[in-house]
């Protein structure tokens, strides 16, 4: 009980003292997650529009597998990015492997199910009369799009904080793409693992720590937002 409480102790104190090597990791972290969700969102709103939007053969199919893919294990989807990433991948010549860029695109790539079935859900759950009045009223069909997704911001907006959050705290492709190199791969998830192993444990919660604060700051400010909106 004594080494827990002294390992929570020495965690606070490197949470408090603004470590270079902390604040490196926790940027490159929030920086790779918040990219990774920002790329999965720009094709995943388009994606999700098609589906919410239209009546269609193998519709009901299309969105089981996109709800399957949200339980993809992250060691199994950093595994088949690490095959395609290699030097004998079939993306290897781009030079992906063990850099931010290959990181981002396989968040990108996990987290893209999440936003995609939030999305549609939020987007089929709009009144359909919104959409017949502004066919009614001449709108084009971007402009359609446009009035659908105003309605279902909120829901848009819980994907994408959804998305960022669970791109932020799984391990396996940043692990497996990103090598947990220092100064140039290591992230939030990979450093808590790695210093774990190594038996720095005050490190390893001060990292968990930052990260909890993270997750959970994040969905704070979301609520927060969405009860004003109402």
């Amino acid at each position: 009980m004594n080494a827990i409480l002294e390992a929570l102790t020495k965690s606070v104190q490197l949470f408090l003292s603004v470590d270079p090597r902390i604040v490196e990791i926790t940027l490159r972290a929030l920086f790779v997650s918040g990219m990774a969700a920002i790329i999965a969102t720009l094709w995943g709103i388009p994606i999700a529009l098609l589906i919410g939007l239209n009546d269609f053969r193998g519709k009901t199919l299309v969105k089981t597998v996109f709800s399957a893919l949200l339980g993809i294990p992250t060691v199994a989807m950093g595994l088949i990015l690490y095959l395609v990433f290699t030097k004998t991948g079939p993306l290897g010549i781009l030079g992906l492997l063990y850099t931010p860029a290959g990181m981002i695109i396989g968040e990108a790539l996990l987290i893209t199910p999440i936003i995609v079935s939030i999305a549609t859900s939020a987007i089929e759950s709009v009144d359909r009369e919104i959409l017949n009045l502004a066919k009614t009223l001449g709108a084009s069909e971007s402009q359609q799009s446009t009035t659908v997704l105003r309605e279902a911001l909120s829901g848009i907006i819980l994907a994408a904080i959804a998305a960022f959050n669970r791109a932020i705290a799984e391990l396996g492709v940043a692990q497996m793409v990103g090598g947990n190199i220092q100064g140039a791969t290591e992230v939030l998830t990979t450093a808590i693992s790695n210093e774990t192993q190594l038996g720095h444990f005050q490190l390893s919660i001060a990292l968990g720590v930052i990260l909890l604060s993270i997750v959970f700051g994040i969905t704070l400010v979301l609520n927060i937002i969405q009860r004003r909106r109402k």
